[in-house]
């Protein structure tokens, strides 16, 4: 472990400044590892700040200059860092996108950002852009791999040789030099390019350290994907104090959770949701004494954490605590704390040592945290930090304290960050507790939508408050509560409003479901797509062993006692859930051939649900269920 001193980045005008800093400052530290490149890939701040300057530098050898667009399609990789960082090194923007996406996408992206260069993931992907690649006027392109280039074309070794004898030009880069056009996936149309500063991501690094002081070696787990802005700025962040970062992948999480025992990990509900599931299958393959022993754990500092929130005016459901009900909860949480204690000493340890043991904090992001997660993460004592953010606000405006982890909110404002809640139809700003459409500004605001001003007009008004389009409220200790996207609200026939997300959040605590999405716009009642899980009702010997979702579907859809399960089910869960009404209740459900998956369309690059292609492709299954 070195020094545990602050880099302090205030002054800095590129973020070529700070890495410079960070690699005078930690130059044999291990930057990153990239376990599963073959071979396996470590570098030290010091060869990394080399590398993109001479990643840099090659690129101003084929003429690339300040100002010029390159895209940048890679995914995950110490290689994609170097690329993108030389490429601002220069005083170039790239457009970022993952080497996966759609190649129409891609084109679109390469063509609307104006790129004059492309670097791409392998020749695989070079391939992909064939043959409208010739149509436009890319001039260089660069491999990140080693392969053999076609004529014309370096690969990243390369590209490294021609920079090495050179420098970086002295661009005139300032805190508003465009860096990035990152294109949202949206949920419908062309995607946007979001036009990021350099100044945007400096903002982000010095607010992010008001948040937590972060340590030179310490250990961070990077699984989000690099090219968004989220994964990035974390990214950026780390690398500005001198962190190890490990890139790994979802099909060997677990193992380098045990093997690399991060300190810090960011993710998306999605991943903390499938290491949670990964834990209750262990919890389930025990003898039945023990299923019962842990079960009586969890319920037992379930009822404990909740105690302590009210304590400590933690509690989302009850935030100014009377005198009466802050003694009540402390002689319960005095009661439970013996049988809390023992539930860690016998269960919770293993679980955090399942994770590596280490974690001193989670951050999840992109999308809200199920409650049945929070508790979870609470009770086994790994500390979950969530934000909130959006691609246009590069990406995080708010997040949760070490010292105030409101659990079930989405934190408080970055320095200098202003909200502001405004009634949907007036726009006239509403008073504190009050729940409207969250308007934002600070210095994290994207620049605008590239060649999009009737977009970015709309987005961010003359007084420079950006529309995020989600719904919300903000406690009287400036925490920000989002309820749902202003898009997705369902309206009933009976004209309430009904914001999905929450009520899908407290169905998602059902082991029989493995995906939910509620539909039900202009109908008497709700509505329910579910994807069941096949796991658990193999477990319960509803469905054969063997059985995959195609062969399953006419068992679970046919069978009156598994119907029944899901009926319950759903109608516990959504009267558990806080300020439960009789318009959330579900009343028909039918369930989904397949998983909803990136590969499918069904969700964007960062794993959330586009509702609207799901409620396309399933319409005539909608349309059946409310007839």
């Amino acid at each position: 472990m070195h020094n545990s001193k602050v880099l302090n980045h205030a002054n800095a005008n590129s973020l070529w400044q700070v890495w410079e800093k960070t690699a005078q400052a930690y130059p044999d530290t291990i930057a990153v590892i990239d376990a599963h490149a073959k071979p396996e890939v470590r570098l030290t701040y010091k060869q990394v700040v080399e590398q993109i300057s001479a990643f840099g530098a090659g690129l101003r050898s084929q003429g690339i200059q300040f100002g010029d667009k390159v895209a940048l399609i890679a995914d995950n990789s110490s290689r994609w860092l170097i690329a993108d960082q030389g490429i601002l090194a220069i005083g170039a923007a790239d457009a970022t996108r993952s080497s996966q996406a759609e190649r129409q996408e891609l084109l679109y992206i390469i063509e609307h950002s104006d790129s004059t260069a492309i670097v791409v993931e392998d020749l695989a992907t070079l391939k992909k852009l064939q043959p409208e690649l010739q149509t436009l006027p890319v001039k260089s392109i660069i491999l990140l791999s080693d392969e053999t280039p076609p004529d014309g074309a370096l690969n990243f070794s390369q590209l490294l040789q021609k920079g090495s004898d050179r420098d970086l030009g002295n661009p005139p880069i300032t805190r508003d030099t465009l860096a990035t056009l990152i294109y949202t996936s949206g949920t419908s149309g062309n995607p946007k390019g979001v036009m990021l500063s350099h100044g945007n991501f400096i903002y982000e690094i010095n607010g992010a350290l008001t948040v937590v002081q972060i340590q030179a070696g310490e250990r961070v787990l990077s699984i989000l994907p690099t090219w968004h802005s989220y994964g990035r700025t974390f990214e950026y962040f780390i690398f500005s104090q001198g962190c190890t970062q490990t890139y790994t992948n979802l099909r060997s999480i677990k193992k380098d959770l045990k093997q690399f025992k991060p300190h810090y990990m960011v993710a998306v509900p999605r991943l903390w949701e499938s290491i949670y599931e990964g834990i209750q299958k262990q919890f389930r393959e025990q003898p039945a004494s023990k299923q019962r022993l842990v079960n009586f754990f969890l319920a037992t500092s379930l009822q404990y954490i909740l105690a302590r929130r009210i304590v400590q005016g933690l509690s989302l459901e009850n935030l100014h605590p009377s005198l009466g009900q802050r003694l009540w909860a402390g002689i319960k949480m005095v009661a439970l704390f013996g049988l809390h204690k023992l539930g860690d000493k016998l269960v919770y340890q293993k679980v955090r040592e399942a994770t590596g043991g280490a974690f001193k904090i989670i951050v999840s992001g992109g999308g809200s945290i199920p409650d049945h997660l929070e508790d979870f993460y609470e009770i086994v004592n790994i500390q979950i930090l969530g934000g909130y953010g959006l691609t246009e606000t590069s990406p995080i405006t708010h997040v949760r304290r070490l010292d105030r982890n409101l659990r079930g909110a989405d934190g408080q404002p970055l320095p200098q960050t202003e909200t502001k809640i405004v009634d949907l139809d007036t726009q006239k700003p509403l008073p504190v507790g009050q729940k409207g459409l969250v308007m934002l500004r600070g210095s994290q605001i994207m620049q605008g939508y590239y060649k999009n001003p009737q977009g970015t007009a709309k987005a961010i008004d003359p007084d420079g408050w950006f529309d995020t389009g989600d719904l919300g409220w903000v406690s009287d200790r400036d925490d920000l509560i989002i309820t749902g996207r202003a898009k997705d609200t369902i309206v009933l026939t009976n004209g309430e409003n009904i914001e999905p997300q929450s009520i899908e959040n407290a169905c998602l605590r059902s082991a029989y479901i493995d995906q939910i999405v509620l539909v039900g716009q202009d109908q008497k009642q709700l509505g329910a797509l579910i994807v069941p899980n096949l796991e658990t009702l193999k477990a319960e010997g509803l469905i054969p062993p063997e059985a995959e979702l195609q062969e399953a579907l006419p068992l679970i859809q046919n069978e009156q006692k598994v119907q029944a399960l899901y009926r319950e089910e759903l109608n516990r869960e959504v009267k558990n859930r806080p300020g439960y009404s009789v318009n959330d209740r579900i009343g028909m459900f039918a369930f989904l051939p397949e998983p909803m998956a990136i590969a499918n369309g069904m969700m964007t690059q960062t794993f959330k649900i586009r509702r609207n292609v799901v409620t396309e492709r399933y319409r005539d299954i909608i349309d059946k269920m409310f007839t």
